[in-house]
């Protein structure tokens, strides 16, 4: 068997104290909450993965401006290997017509006693970690990234 981890990326916005969430409907584990993240699609880079991901899933333009960190988490309950590239940035245009990802029931402010409070319901430990780490100020320059195609 081979094996292979899955590549992820996710995006932490925060706008006057409030930070950009998901809640998604995992049919097994119920409503989660989650930053706009996903997998890294082929032909893609690590950023243009995170700046579609976050327009599926919230209608949203990010601009990424720093990677927050790069994150190694195995899901006991999906026996499954993450390997997450968490970035901040900002938000520009909103599309109000446009339709989100299958599974997202709607993108959301969320301040941090919400977030905190809604623990049980997060995805994963990563959503508290990224935002955690981008409270302590963690910023890595982006041009760290090569993208070869």
């Amino acid at each position: 068997m081979i094996w292979k981890p899955n590549v992820t990326v996710a995006a932490i916005i925060e706008r006057a104290g409030k930070y950009l969430l998901v809640e998604e409907d995992q049919q097994e584990w119920g409503i989660q909450l989650n930053q706009p993240a996903g997998h890294l699609e082929p032909n893609e880079s690590i950023i243009q993965a995170c700046v579609r991901e976050v327009l599926e899933e919230t209608a949203y333009t990010f601009i990424p401006h720093w990677l927050v960190g790069i994150y190694h988490w195995h899901s006991n309950k999906t026996n499954t290997t993450f390997i997450r590239f968490a970035f901040s940035g900002t938000v520009t245009e909103f599309d109000a017509g446009r339709m989100l990802d299958s599974g997202i029931l709607r993108a959301a402010w969320f301040d941090l006693s919400e977030i905190r409070d809604r623990r049980d319901c997060h995805r994963s430990p990563l959503v508290m970690q990224c935002i955690d780490d981008y409270l302590a100020g963690k910023r890595y320059s982006l041009e760290i990234f090569t993208h070869y195609d």
